[in-house]
């Protein structure tokens, strides 16, 4: 069942990705294109993208795990 959230998750931001990769190309991304900065930037946004995906999963295994215990003490 987790599974199938972050798949969920996983495909939005795909998707998200996507649009934003269809965009029209403007003089700016040109330039920075052309310059290899282009590829800084793709480095920043991925690494911010991992940090949060990783946050999350850690932020969801702590309060499963919170869950399990409150669950227990309930049926004790």
């Amino acid at each position: 069942m987790k599974l199938s959230n972050y798949t969920k998750s996983i495909a939005i931001l795909v998707g998200l990705l996507s649009m934003a990769s269809n965009a029209s190309a403007t003089e700016m991304a040109d330039t920075m294109r052309s310059d290899g900065k282009i590829w800084v930037v793709v480095a920043v946004i991925t690494t911010i993208l991992t940090g949060l995906i990783i946050y999350i999963i850690t932020v969801d295994r702590k309060i499963s795990s919170i869950e399990k215990k409150l669950d227990s003490s309930k049926k004790q």
